[in-house]
C-alpha cells in the first residue's frame, strides 16, 4: 500500500522515488551512456553495463535513459542507442540499487497501453526502482515516420497520461482517445507499489497548473540560477494551492571535470567544463533554491569515465549524502 508523507514531505511513491527525492535536499544521478561521444551523435557504449555498476557502487543515485527511435542528424544525439524499456531490464537485471529513470518516454510516439506494460514490468522486475519521466516531444522528424501529427501532441500526451494512470488500477473502466477497455479485462503487472511515478518534462505542451497537479514531480532544464530560483518557486506556489503533497524538481547538467579542482567554469552546452569545487558550489546553490535530484550528462567529459566517476563520488557525492 501507499504510505502517503503530510504535506510538508513528498508523497512515497516506491522504492527510488523515496530516496532519489528527499524534500529540502539534492542527490546526484547520471545521464547514461556514461562515455564522452561529444565529436559524434552516435556513442560505442563500451564497457556501458560495467560503468553503471561502477556508478551504483560508487553511491551515485540514479541513473538516466532517453528515448532517441531515430538518429535525427539535425538533433546530433543518438542517447544510448537501445530502446529504453528493453535497456531497463538489461539494466535491472545488473544491478540491485540504483534508480532506473528514463527522460523521459515520448508519449505521443507510442501507445499508452505498451508504455503502461513496460514500464509496469520495468518498475516490478527491479523491485520498484522506476523513475518514468514522459514528455510530448521536441523533434518534429520523428512524427512523420512513424505517421504521426506533430501539431497535436499536447492533447494526444495528456489523454496517453490518463490512460497509463488508470492501467495501475484494478480491471479499470475509463473511456480515452487511445482505447476503452472491455469489463473484466486487467493489465497485469500492476506497479510495484501500486503506482508508477511520473514526472513531467519540461512544459509537455501542458499549461503549468496542470503539470503541477497530475505530474508526481518536476524535469526542468538548467538556466541562470536567478530565473531557475523564480521557476521552481513558481511551481511550488502552484503544487501548493492544490493542498497536496510537495513535489520534487530535478535537472540535467552537462558537466566536464577538469583535472584542477580550482578550475575556474568555462561553459559548455547546457553544463560547464571547471573543477570540482566550482562543481560542488553550484549543486549546493541549487539544493539552496529547491532542485532535488541533478542528472549529470558527461558526454564532453575529456577525462577518463571511470576516473571521472571516482573523483565526483570521492570529492562531489559525499557532500550530498543523507
Amino acid at each position: 500500500m501507499l504510505n502517503r508523507l503530510d504535506r510538508t514531505g513528498f508523497e512515497q511513491i516506491n522504492r527510488s522515488y523515496n530516496t532519489v527525492f528527499r524534500p529540502d535536499r539534492l542527490s546526484i544521478g547520471l545521464v547514461v551512456p556514461l562515455e564522452n561521444y561529444g565529436m559524434g551523435a552516435v556513442p560505442a557504449m563500451a564497457r556501458h553495463l560495467e560503468r553503471v555498476r561502477l556508478a551504483e557502487e560508487r553511491g551515485f543515485s540514479s541513473v538516466w535513459l532517453r528515448d532517441v527511435p531515430f538518429n535525427v542528424p539535425s538533433f546530433g544525439d543518438a542517447g544510448q542507442i537501445y530502446d529504453p524499456f528493453v535497456y531497463l531490464g538489461y539494466l535491472a537485471a545488473g544491478t540491485e540499487r540504483i534508480g532506473l529513470g528514463v527522460a523521459s518516454i515520448i508519449l505521443p510516439l507510442r501507445h499508452p497501453a505498451h508504455v503502461a506494460k513496460a514500464a509496469a514490468s520495468a518498475d516490478v522486475l527491479s523491485g520498484g526502482r522506476l523513475l518514468l519521466g514522459v514528455a510530448s516531444g521536441d523533434r518534429p522528424e520523428e512524427y512523420p515516420a512513424l505517421n504521426m501529427s506533430f501539431e497535436d501532441r499536447g492533447v494526444r500526451f495528456r489523454e496517453s497520461f490518463s490512460y497509463i494512470r488508470k492501467m495501475a488500477d484494478s480491471r479499470p473502466q475509463f473511456t480515452n482517445a487511445h482505447g476503452t477497455p472491455e469489463p473484466g479485462m486487467d493489465m497485469l503487472p500492476k506497479p510495484a507499489a501500486g503506482k508508477l511515478p511520473m514526472l513531467i518534462a519540461g512544459g509537455s505542451q501542458q499549461a503549468p497548473d496542470w503539470i503541477a497537479a497530475n505530474g508526481d514531480g518536476w524535469m526542468t532544464y538548467p538556466r541562470n540560477m536567478q530565473a531557475q530560483e523564480q521557476v521552481i518557486r513558481d511551481y511550488r506556489q502552484k503544487v501548493k494551492a492544490l493542498d497536496a503533497c510537495d513535489k520534487p524538481v530535478m535537472q540535467p547538467l552537462y558537466v566536464d571535470l577538469a583535472a584542477e579542482p580550482d578550475a575556474a567554469p568555462r561553459p559548455i552546452h547546457l553544463g560547464f567544463r571547471s573543477g570540482v569545487n566550482h562543481l560542488r558550489a553550484y549543486l549546493k546553490t541549487l539544493e539552496a533554491i529547491g532542485v532535488n535530484h541533478v542528472a549529470l550528462n558527461l558526454r564532453f567529459n575529456e577525462a577518463d569515465i571511470e576516473t571521472t566517476l571516482k573523483r565526483l563520488s570521492d570529492e562531489v557525492i559525499t557532500d550530498f549524502a543523507v
